[in-house]
């Protein structure tokens, strides 16, 4: 699916009364990977969720493509492009790989090709035809982290958000997973990565935005936003 631009412009949201989100604004670029950083509970999550309609913001718009999508349904969401990989995987433990698989391929625009995208996945994961017809539930956190990917890029969108895609992740296989997004991302496929690990987040990234208490408060080519004195100090321990 061809590239689209995302854009976030004064974004808020709360859960019940407490409001999470102050006007976030932040824009992906077709072909960009985006990295989103922050504390734990500075919003990262929120914002991801906000956008793909798990969470109507109650203020500011979400545009992609040129057209608002701020309070659509997920599913809606889906169809025009863009998909998540949720933290923690979220996967239907009690069905197989493929099944798995065949969840994300829900969307009418690629319905009716499910099963030659299921292909197409098996061909570019080469881990996964071998864990098709085992369940997910027995898979170790790496096997299930590539299965959640594959499950969204199973509705061709343009644009993937992976939220802690290297939560619970050895070394090893953190590394592996990063691969992986470099590689989406160098296939054509925006990202907007939220990622504990913000060295390699950075590295990942051609632009950035740290987000505190949930407001955006620095933004800018990820390698700077990198070798800046307070991110360093904030997030990597340096004094």
């Amino acid at each position: 699916m061809a590239g689209g631009t995302l854009e976030v412009a004064s974004m808020s949201a709360q859960y019940g009364d407490f409001k999470v989100l102050h006007d976030i604004s932040f824009t992906v670029a077709p072909g960009e990977i985006v990295s989103i950083v922050g504390s734990n509970g500075a919003g990262k999550t929120t914002t991801l969720r906000s956008i793909v309609g798990i969470i109507h913001p109650t203020g500011g718009t979400v545009t992609f493509d040129g057209t608002r999508i701020d309070g659509h349904r997920p599913s809606e969401i889906v169809e025009r492009g863009l998909a998540m990989v949720p933290e923690g995987r979220n996967l239907f433990r009690d069905m197989t790989v493929e099944e798995n698989l065949m969840m994300g391929a829900h969307v009418p625009r690629v319905r009716k090709r499910a099963r030659q995208r299921v292909a197409q996945m098996y061909e570019r994961f080469a881990t996964l035809p071998g864990l098709a017809k085992r369940y997910a539930g027995t898979l170790s956190g790496g096997q299930q982290q590539i299965v959640a990917i594959a499950r969204a890029l199973m509705s061709e969108p343009s644009i993937l958000l992976m939220d802690e895609p290297s939560l619970g992740l050895s070394p090893k296989i953190t590394l592996e997973i990063f691969a992986l997004v470099r590689q989406i991302g160098a296939d054509g496929t925006s990202v907007v990565l939220v990622e504990q690990n913000v060295t390699h987040a950075l590295a990942l990234a051609s632009r950035a935005y740290v987000i505190s208490e949930g407001r955006s408060v620095m933004e800018g080519n990820a390698h700077d936003i990198l070798a800046s004195d307070d991110v360093r100090r904030q997030f990597l321990g340096e004094t």
